[in-house]
C-alpha cells in the first residue's frame, strides 16, 4: 500500500528535537515511528501503554491501619533526629517562590 495520507501535528520543538535525536540513534526516521505507533494502536485496539495518573508519593493517611499510620510518624520522626528534614518555613518559601506567589 502506497503512503499517500499526511499527518500534521504541532508539538512543543525540544520534545520533537529530543524524540527524533533518539529515534535518529536508532536508525528509524519519524514517519516510521509514527507508522509504528499507528499500527500498535490498531493491533492494541487502543493505546499502546497505560495512561494513568501516577502513584501518590503522599501515603492515604484514611486508608492506613493504625499501626501502619504510626509506622510513618516514626520514620517521619527518625528523619528529624537524623537531620533530613527541611525547615517548613524554607519549604514553603521555595515552593512560593517556585509557584510565583
Amino acid at each position: 500500500m502506497a503512503k499517500s495520507a499526511n499527518l500534521y501535528a504541532r508539538i512543543e520543538p525540544e520534545l520533537k528535537e529530543q524524540a527524533e535525536a533518539i529515534l535518529a540513534s536508532l536508525g528509524i526516521p519519524a514517519s516510521n515511528a509514527i507508522t509504528m505507533f499507528y499500527r500498535q494502536i490498531i493491533l492494541q485496539r487502543g493505546l499502546p501503554f497505560e495512561v494513568k495518573l501516577p502513584p501518590s508519593a503522599l501515603p492515604d493517611v484514611s486508608a492506613m491501619t493504625e499501626e501502619a499510620l504510626c509506622a510513618e510518624l516514626e520514620k517521619g520522626y527518625a528523619d528529624i533526629e537524623a537531620g533530613r528534614a527541611a525547615d517548613a518555613d524554607r519549604v514553603f518559601d521555595d515552593l512560593r517562590r517556585e509557584l510565583g506567589l
